[in-house]
């Protein structure tokens, strides 16, 4: 109920509720400002940023929920090996198999013994359970592996996330988009409220309010700016080439 209630003051908002003196409030001013993220979050590519999360598996726990900022989970590592530990959990074998191949004296290993070495670390890892499956839901947010958890594990995510909205409002590439964006937002929002009046009074006899000008100009701004983003002028990368 609570994204209908929230979905229900916007639609009020932008038909130019609240509004006593025909002016816009700070509420509408901020709902401005958020139209104008979540359409270039949702359009441009410069809005998304590729990082890692560590994220830490508990006991028989299959499903994690993760930061509303995270859009796509494109891998998750597990460590897959122990030769840079010194502690009581070093494995004897990897570490036979690194001093003979690797670091035997007098002879260097090479390039193609480091790449077998990898490989052969790879089909163990996949043979023996080293990956996780995983399903990741982006409407809700919910990270659900696909295996029983048999022990507490820190592991690596590789993800997309929004970048943060300080951080696209300074953004060289951004942030005239974004301003200008929110300003025809506004001036729409405006001429809801002022052509609810045909004229209002004054001292000298009724004056005429510029809701038509307002809505016009508004919608000019929004498609020009709409197409800015398809063509990617707006600090997007382009599309690459698709073959097939």
């Amino acid at each position: 109920m609570a994204a209908r209630d929230d979905l229900t003051k916007e639609i009020e908002l932008r038909l130019g509720g609240g509004m006593v003196d025909v002016e816009l409030d700070p509420e509408h001013y901020n709902l401005a400002i958020d139209k104008s993220l979540e359409k270039y979050r949702q359009r441009s590519e410069n809005a998304v940023e590729e990082s890692f999360l560590v994220l830490q598996l508990k006991l028989d726990l299959n499903e994690y929920t993760l930061p509303s900022e995270v859009i796509e989970v494109r891998q998750l590592y597990r460590r897959a090996g122990t030769s840079i530990s010194s502690g009581v959990d070093i494995e004897p074998f990897e570490a036979a198999y690194l001093n003979t191949y690797l670091l035997h004296s007098g002879r260097a290993g090479g390039m193609g013994v480091y790449d077998a070495l990898a490989q052969h670390v790879e089909t163990l890892g996949r043979l023996f359970g080293a990956y996780y499956n995983f399903t990741w839901n982006t409407v809700s947010k919910k990270l659900t592996i696909h295996r029983k958890i048999k022990a507490v594990d820190d592991v690596i995510l590789h993800v997309y996330n929004f970048r943060p909205a300080d951080n696209l409002l300074i953004d060289e590439y951004a942030r005239p988009w974004l301003k200008d964006y929110a300003l025809a937002q506004s001036k729409l929002m405006l001429s809801e409220a002022r052509g609810k009046f045909a004229q209002i009074a004054g001292p000298q006899g009724g004056t005429s309010l510029n809701a038509e000008t307002l809505r016009t100009d508004a919608q000019a701004e929004i498609d020009r700016l709409e197409q800015e983003l398809t063509l990617y002028s707006e600090g997007g990368t382009p599309a690459t080439f698709v073959i097939g």
